[in-house]
């Protein structure tokens, strides 16, 4: 019974000796486990760095700032974006100083494409660098009948050929027969210019049909069509059956170049004539006041000039100008709201023989010369010649002559 007792009595030493042992080792292997395993929580609002960000805050920690050379990337890439913007920039600016050269030869135009006439070789735009400045462009206003009128200021007063071209190049003088079409485009009228044209090279044809009555249109257009053909100081206009000495013409204008809005002619103001039948009748008479009463100041339509500005201003506003039934009346009309300067010289409507002879022999060699009782030299096509002789300049005026 002893003996049982002491055996029982070891057997629960030992059992609480490896319980002790037991525990300490669980201790252990938890402490052991939980260092392995036990995640740090993260603090509240505090993300975690990612990978990237991690390695951007070790560059840091190395001197190497990654913003400052993003930075800097960037900077490069806005020098080289303006670099190619300034480029385009100047290539726009080409292209605009182009098209405004284009513009006005654009609007004259616009008749043909909208009634679907062929473009004359005349309205074809030139090419920019062939654009230059000139001291003048001399329209001389002519007809499908005028034939012999052509002819003869050809023979007298209006260089051909070569000289014609050496005039453009040397002078800076520009002269061209102006004419439109008929009313039946390509008919055996206009194939009578165009061969003429092959023959001479001296036409300006403009998208016009051609009519006594239609006098207005065609100043409107020859103007139009000149400033977009032509950058000159001086644009002028004079009948066919007119004498003009061309070297005293230029010397008269070159005078006038400090005047930007220069109106130059024979000024005159007429009768309005309200009775019809009449030549030069006013249909539109009682636009201007009481019967019996004047036009405003304006230059005979023998031969006048206008300056660059005054010309331009056509161009754009020809649309809008109104037509009176004489072309210098409506030439007059367009310039009268404006700040243009009427100059009135007498040298650019002397008489014929003896009357610009008499001039000449006085050294105050006359511009241009006509009968006022035909509004042009009496049959020019037979008389021009003698007119020349008896008052036009010496040969070599114009070819000496320094504007």
């Amino acid at each position: 019974m002893a003996s049982k007792n002491r055996e029982s009595n070891s057997r629960n030493l030992v059992s609480r000796k490896m319980t002790i042992i037991l525990c300490i080792g669980c201790f252990f292997a938890g402490l052991l486990f939980t260092d392995r395993m036990w995640t740090e929580p993260e603090a509240k609002g505090i993300s975690k760095p990612t990978g990237i960000e991690a390695e951007k805050l070790k560059l840091l920690a190395d001197g190497c700032d990654t913003t400052s050379k993003d930075v800097r990337r960037d900077a490069k890439d806005v020098i080289g974006e303006v670099s190619k913007t300034h480029d385009v920039i100047q290539t726009l600016d080409k292209t605009i100083s182009n098209l405004e050269m284009e513009l006005a030869a654009a609007r004259a135009m616009q008749d043909s494409i909208v009634s679907g006439t062929p473009i004359s070789d005349d309205l074809r735009i030139p090419e920019p660098i062939k654009k230059r400045k000139y001291l003048m462009v001399i329209g001389i206003n002519t007809a499908f009948s005028s034939r012999r009128r052509r002819d003869s200021v050809r023979a007298t007063w209006m260089p051909q050929g070569d000289k014609l071209k050496r005039l453009e190049e040397e002078k800076g003088i520009v002269m061209r027969f102006v004419i439109g079409h008929s009313a039946t485009s390509g008919g055996i009228l206009d194939r009578a210019i165009e061969a003429e044209e092959k023959k001479h090279g001296d036409f300006l044809r403009l998208e016009h049909v051609e009519g006594y009555l239609e006098l207005s249109a065609k100043t409107k257009a020859y103007f139009t069509t000149a400033v977009a053909l032509w950058d000159a100081d001086f644009y002028v206009k004079v009948d066919d059956d007119v004498h003009v000495n061309i070297g005293t013409l230029g010397a008269t204008l070159s005078r006038y170049q400090s005047k930007p809005r220069a109106y130059i002619g024979c000024m005159k103001s007429g009768p309005v004539l309200a009775h019809k039948g009449v030549r030069y009748h006013e249909p539109e008479h009682w636009k201007f006041g009481e019967e019996g009463n004047k036009y405003f100041r304006h230059a005979t339509g023998q031969l006048y000039a206008i300056s660059k500005d005054l010309a331009s201003y056509i161009s754009i506003n020809q649309h809008v100008l109104h037509k009176y039934a004489n072309e210098d009346v409506s030439l007059g009309s367009w310039f009268i709201g404006l700040n243009a300067e009427h100059i009135d010289d007498r040298r650019l409507c002397c008489g014929t023989p003896p009357d610009c002879e008499w001039k000449a022999q006085a050294g105050n060699i006359c511009v241009a010369s006509f009968d006022w009782s035909c509004s042009g030299i009496c049959r020019s096509a037979d008389r021009i010649k003698e007119v020349h002789k008896r008052c036009g300049e010496d040969e070599t005026a114009l070819w000496n002559a320094s504007f």
